[in-house]
């Protein structure tokens, strides 16, 4: 291996071992993800090669052909050529663990301090790749730079093209449109019928060679693992070449819109003096949660993850406190509530926001959304505008739970919330195997009571500040008549917890995160020290580094790997895996209940996902971890509810350590 002088930078937090970047078992299990604001997304791994379908250089929602998430250029590999050697830096997987070309030995350095960047050097050639998406636009720029070079030097660029949906894989065929069109130091093409132009273009004047051909057998070794189709074709329309000067800069623009060349150096400089600086851990959490946000027509939405998810209530109303506390105005909370409440039905949000028929299986989404106005009350709304804007909503939610709802969902004479039955899990251990949910909790669940007693105090509350008498008379009584029924229903004294779920005579006392929601709101049925009771379990038995199981490992159901095919996986992620939302949550409530006392545990917290930026999900936070140790990551790359989580417990703990030094 070529060892070279260069010394680490020693300014930056995310830190890489430049030794090791060569080193595919170190740089494919680092991902690298980009997001802008119409919902397009980049990701990869630090090698530069894809190990999931779901990677591309630029992939984007479409409305044709199918209102999908769709992977048009997969990657595009440069080659550097000098005196007729040529060098390419692509890197591929094939069968048989076959990396062709092997571009990454050729790198020497990795930051990700604004963007991505990656220094290659071939002999006395130094070669740096920078990229950028376009805030609000469907466009990715990438900015090669040649640093260093002894002689003539030529780049060759070959696009590989996939043109279909995230979830599924392409396959060579005789239907494929290999024809091109010439266009300003470019060409646009378009694989198939019903999809967009792709304008490949470039910053000076390019030659365009055609030789179409495709590259068959692909492998994403990260869909082998999850127990999916691994491998694809991709076709190549040709590749372009042209001649590069030492210190030079070329920008390559991929977009589904015309692009004028003379600009894109301009609007690369632009997009990167509005990055953050990622020089801590808690900027690393702020530009994670602005990669979240899409904005289509009239409305905002909350991604709850990527690269495979959508808008989904249920993420969005615990992630937007985070969310809206990273963009540091109350704007983009009321544009993003606003949005939601367009698909407020009887009562109920739907699990997940998409074209065409949504489902209302989820008892647990209309209560968030009282939790998530709370936190905008606390965002300096005032409370009597938050209740005469969002109270109409806020009363249809109380009325639709006390008069009934599908799924059973209904007030029992105790008060309380019930729903459910064997064939659907309304909560959000919502998952599935053979069209059965894993964790169906019928009945009365903890957390869902727990929500429901702090959305009917937080509605009197507003109601009666705001002068709404007739609201409060109308439910006055409710507050005293839910706490009396939730202590008698769900808790325990000689065994100090509460009760996941009561179903008729039965209660499950298998301990669960779910009781943590009774500790962690502003109105609590519990005392304090129930709440404390509550919270030493918890901690004792689902607390990790990185978050809370899902299932105490004393439990004969507890599965502490999510892996292999479908059906472990969803096994295992209510049953034993781990959710850092949950360990966030977890430590604000821990410093509600014992204030500077709990510093030292959540700064303990806290400081385990600093080596995490730089370890598997570069500069953000995985959808889970395993339940056993070394507890590693799994399911999406970057996770909403997590990163804003994590923001929130960093703002609250920063403030209970300021009362702690002034105190000492």
């Amino acid at each position: 291996m070529e060892q070279t002088n260069e010394s680490p930078m020693e300014t930056s937090y995310l830190k890489f071992d430049k030794l090791q970047l060569v080193n595919l078992e170190y740089s494919l299990s680092r991902e690298v993800l980009q997001t802008n604001r119409v919902g397009v997304y980049s990701a990869t791994t630090l090698a530069g090669c894809n190990t999931r379908k779901y990677h591309g250089l630029f992939v984007v929602p479409l409305n044709d052909p199918d209102q999908g998430v769709h992977v048009l250029l997969s990657s595009l590999d440069v080659t550097v050529i000098q005196h007729e050697s040529e060098f390419n830096l692509g890197i591929h997987k094939y069968p048989g663990d076959k990396f062709e070309p092997k571009g990454h030995k050729y790198i020497r350095d990795f930051s990700l301090d604004l963007i991505p960047k990656t220094t290659y050097r071939v002999g006395g050639v130094v070669l740096t790749l920078e990229k950028v998406l376009v805030e609000n636009e469907p466009q990715a720029l990438l900015k090669f730079t040649l640093q260093e070079a002894h002689s003539p030097t030529t780049l060759r660029f070959k696009p590989f093209l996939a043109f279909r949906n995230v979830h599924r894989l392409s396959k060579a065929n005789m239907d494929v449109n290999t024809h091109y069109e010439e266009i300003e130091n470019g060409i646009r093409t378009k694989l198939y019928e019903g999809y967009p132009y792709l304008n490949l273009q470039f910053s000076k004047i390019v030659e365009f060679i055609p030789v179409p051909d495709w590259y068959y057998g692909i492998e994403y070794p990260e869909e082998i693992s999850r127990g999916y189709e691994y491998a694809e074709d991709l076709f190549v329309p040709g590749y372009f070449e042209m001649p590069i000067q030492k210190g030079e800069s070329i920008i390559f623009s991929v977009s589904t819109e015309l692009q004028k060349p003379s600009g894109l150096l301009k609007t690369f400089s632009s997009e990167l003096k509005n990055s953050i600086s990622r020089d801590g851990l808690e900027e690393c959490l702020m530009d994670a949660c602005k990669q979240f946000i899409r904005v289509e027509g009239t409305e905002t939405n909350i991604i709850a993850g990527y690269p495979w998810y959508g808008s989904m209530p249920r993420h969005t109303f615990v992630a937007l406190p985070g969310i809206a506390l990273a963009e540091g105005n109350n704007q983009i909370y009321e544009a993003v509530l606003d949005s939601q409440l367009k698909y407020l039905k009887d009562g109920l949000f739907p699990k997940e926001i998409r074209k065409g028929p949504m489902s209302y299986d989820a008892i647990d989404i209309p209560l968030l959304f009282f939790w998530c106005l709370q936190k905008l009350c606390e965002h300096n709304r005032s409370r009597d505008k938050v209740w005469k804007k969002y109270g109409p909503a806020m009363k249809s939610v109380l009325v639709g739970y006390r008069n009934g709802l599908p799924y059973n969902i209904c007030i029992g004479d105790d008060g309380l919330v019930s729903g459910g039955d064997e064939s659907v899990a309304l909560t959000w251990m919502d998952g599935y195997i053979e069209g059965k949910p894993v964790t169906p909790r019928t009945g009365k669940n903890v957390e869902i009571n727990a929500l429901w007693y702090n959305a009917i105090c937080f509605a009197l509350d507003l109601a009666d500040e705001s002068g709404d008498n007739e609201f409060v008379a109308e439910w006055s009584k409710w507050p005293d008549r839910v706490r009396d029924s939730f202590l008698a229903t769900f808790w325990n004294e000689k065994k100090g917890y509460l009760a996941d779920t009561v179903n008729g005579e039965r209660k499950d006392w298998t301990i669960r995160p779910n009781m943590l929601f009774a500790t962690i709101f502003d109105y609590s049925p519990l005392t304090t020290e129930q709440m404390k009771a509550v919270l030493h379990v918890i901690q004792n038995e689902l607390l990790t580094p990185y978050g809370l199981r899902t299932l105490t490992p004393r439990d004969s159901r507890y599965r502490g790997v999510y892996e292999g095919g479908a059906k472990k996986r969803e096994t295992a992620v209510h049953n034993g895996t781990v959710w850092p939302w949950l360990g966030a949550a977890f430590a604000q409530g821990y410093l509600r209940i014992y204030g500077i006392g709990g510093i030292s545990i959540v700064r303990e917290m806290i400081e385990n996902f600093e080596d995490e930026m730089a370890e598997h999900s570069l500069g953000t936070i995985p959808e889970i971890y395993d339940g056993n140790p070394p507890h590693k990551p799994g399911g999406a790359i970057s996770m909403a509810v997590n990163v804003s989580s994590l923001l929130l417990t960093i703002k609250r703990y920063e403030e209970m350590n300021m009362i702690y030094i002034n105190h000492n």
